[in-house]
């Protein structure tokens, strides 16, 4: 059974499935659904469309370099069926998804480290900016430490007539 790769998305196509695309020059593009061959025939660069691995690659949210994906790659050479091989392999996918796992993990709480100071310093900014709606007026003027210092500013007598006469 031959699992292949979405041109447009990098998903895996199985057999059966999909929508497959063969150009004049019998260049072969394949496709797992028909969100991604309309994207196609609509010429959109995959690197630009949020939701592909390409962009997500490109942008730093997903791994780019790890030996894990070395696994991955397609080998046309065929092999002779070793029973012994066949277990083994089986065994090394096994390990090899779950570190791919823990590596895809860690390199997520990486990204995200600095995004809960960011959203705390967010938070109290909001909340400093209205308290008001939290707590009732009355107590805030009770305490003094809830509510902003209020600043006198002096206005001499010449301003307030100038005032009063452009009224």
């Amino acid at each position: 059974m031959r699992l292949e790769k979405c041109w447009f998305c990098s998903s895996t196509v199985y057999p059966g499935h999909g929508i497959q695309f063969v150009r004049n020059d019998a260049k072969i593009f394949r496709f797992c659904r028909s969100k991604c061959h309309k994207n196609f025939k609509m010429k959109r660069n995959p690197r630009k469309v949020k939701w592909t691995k390409a962009y997500r690659r490109l942008h730093g949210k997903d791994m780019t370099q790890d030996s894990t994906f070395e696994f991955e790659r397609k080998r046309n050479r065929p092999e002779r069926y070793d029973r012994n091989l066949a277990e083994n392999t089986l065994k090394a996918i096994k390990k090899i998804d779950k570190v791919r796992v823990e590596r895809a993990a860690s390199h997520h709480t990486q990204r995200m480290k600095g995004k809960r100071a960011k959203e705390h310093k967010e938070a109290a900014k909001e909340l400093e900016q209205s308290i008001h709606m939290v707590k009732a007026p009355s107590s805030l003027q009770k305490e003094a430490s809830l509510t902003l210092p209020k600043i006198k500013v002096k206005v001499s007598q010449q301003q307030s007539e100038e005032n009063r006469m452009e009224e």
